[in-house]
């Protein structure tokens, strides 16, 4: 290189040296700018999936805490009789609806102070001013076992609730009257749907199945 240097000098011919022209920084600029603006779009798609994914298990979890919660009183469902206020033949106290139901059950899910052996027992989503899943719980013997008390608990996250009952022939159905039925269902289903960081989410099913008492 030396020699060519000096080949050229000898003959009057300058060497031009070699530099990035203002055209060619403006596109390597242009370019670069590109290729930061995906980058900071894909963190931006990363950045919310993450958070989606976030929202979206605990959303599940909430659900699945509060499904278990309802589903050991409904395993412990009893079929408690008892007459009504003008007498009568005793009546298995059971009354289930589609958005409600309400039993007797030997696990309450938040025992009562008083010691008792039978507990009524009513979960349904509330309107209103404080709309949620509420949990209302009366110690029993009791005149009027599923008369609305205030509740023990309220989930306001819990926009839906939703149940259904099985009959022997292994049918569902939406409603189950204890007294016309005369027993309790073999079993029970709960589907429960909340909205927890603006994301709505649905558990399947939960079946639980209640023993023959």
């Amino acid at each position: 290189m030396i020699g060519v240097r000096h080949a050229y000098l000898r003959c009057g011919v300058p060497m031009k040296r070699r530099g990035f022209t203002l055209l060619e920084l403006l596109v390597a600029l242009a370019i670069v700018g590109a290729l930061l603006a995906l980058a900071l779009g894909s963190l931006r798609v990363g950045l919310a999936a993450w958070r989606q994914g976030d929202d979206r298990a605990e959303a599940h979890a909430h659900l699945r805490s509060l499904s278990e919660l309802l589903a050991r009183s409904v395993a412990a469902a009893f079929p408690y009789r008892q007459s009504g206020t003008e007498g009568g033949e005793p009546q298995v106290q059971f009354k289930g609806e589609a958005g409600r139901l309400s039993f007797v059950t030997l696990a309450p899910p938040f025992p009562l102070a008083a010691p008792v052996a039978f507990t009524t027992v009513t979960f349904a989503r509330q309107e209103g001013e404080r709309p949620g899943l509420a949990i209302r719980e009366k110690a029993l013997p009791n005149f009027d076992p599923f008369e609305e008390a205030e509740p023990v608990f309220l989930d306001a996250a819990v926009t839906e609730v939703q149940f259904r009952y099985l009959n022997p022939d292994g049918g569902w159905t939406d409603a189950w009257d204890g007294q016309a039925e005369r027993g309790l269902p073999q079993a029970v289903q709960i589907r429960l749907t909340a909205t927890l960081g603006g994301r709505t989410e649905t558990l399947p099913p939960l079946t639980i199945s209640i023993p023959a008492r």
